[in-house]
């Protein structure tokens, strides 16, 4: 049985720090007996100050922490889905705005697979929160799955998971499991956090693996934290809590898809709806 470790963090300022967190939960996730490791979106820099954090996004190429993530997943055998990094376009890119990109790094220490968040946080909360993700970020445009140790992973990151189609369209691919890191805000956490992951995992009949950020940033900012693992059923798996930071694991049975898709069988079921 595939066993996945999930790290919750409280991501700062400073990418180097960052990476030394994801490089030790890589040698804890391996002494754990986990396949693959699960990082948050923006594990490497969360900086709201953006005059402030823009020199510290580099290129794929030049990423720091992509670098000692890779490393260290060759060094200890581990494949690690990395949440996302605020990545830089290449010099002489048409639009010149970061990517919010998430890694899959196998065994080796090679990027197996990449995606780009597609769905931009462009909100105004009643609590006074603003967030303008597309001012600095452009929006991907391509469904991602991989094959991974776990089974075929499905990529999704944070605000992705309002928006049914693209899990319409991994639940077609038939995912085993889907990843959807996040920074998910304490409001909307506290109101839609459980309520969507479970939903996702139902829908698509596959494990849902959220690893999260939690609690109060070096730029202000609180999250909601609660990492959480959820089976096809919708059942909770594993709940990381709301309070701190740490390391979490989950045995995820193949054997569960099986049964809750021969129960269930929506996929099998679904059709085409006219529009």
């Amino acid at each position: 049985m595939p066993r996945a470790a999930i790290l919750q963090m409280t991501s700062g300022i400073d990418p180097d720090a960052n990476a030394a967190t994801i490089v030790a939960a890589v040698k804890a996730a391996r002494e754990g007996g986990a396949a693959m490791l699960f990082t948050p979106e923006m594990s490497g820099l969360l900086d709201r100050d953006r005059a402030r954090g823009r020199p510290k996004v580099m290129t794929e190429t030049e990423d720091r922490v992509l670098a000692a993530v890779r490393e260290a997943a060759a060094r200890e055998g581990v494949w690690v889905h990395l949440g996302s990094l605020a990545i830089r376009p290449e010099a002489g890119a048409e639009d010149q705005r970061f990517a919010n990109r998430a890694f899959v790094i196998n065994a080796q220490g090679d990027v197996a697979a990449r995606y780009d968040k597609m769905h931009m946080f462009d909100v105004e909360l009643d609590t006074g929160e603003t967030w303008r993700e597309s001012g600095a970020y452009a929006p991907g445009e391509r469904v991602t799955t991989v094959e991974t140790p776990l089974g075929k992973l499905g990529l999704a990151i944070c605000y992705d998971i309002r928006f049914p189609a693209l899990f319409e369209a991994l639940g077609r691919a038939t995912c085993d499991v889907i990843a959807i890191p996040a920074a998910f805000t304490v409001p909307t956490g506290r109101a839609h956090w459980h309520l969507l992951q479970r939903a996702r995992a139902v829908e698509a009949s596959a494990f849902v693996l959220s690893a999260a950020q939690v609690g109060v940033h070096e730029d202000g900012r609180e999250t909601y934290g609660h990492s959480l693992a959820i089976d096809p059923w919708g059942e909770v798996l594993l709940d990381m809590g709301g309070e701190v930071a740490g390391l979490g694991f989950v045995d995820l049975d193949p054997a569960r898809l099986v049964d809750v898709r021969r129960q269930l069988p929506s996929l099998a079921n679904r059709r085409e709806v006219a529009r």
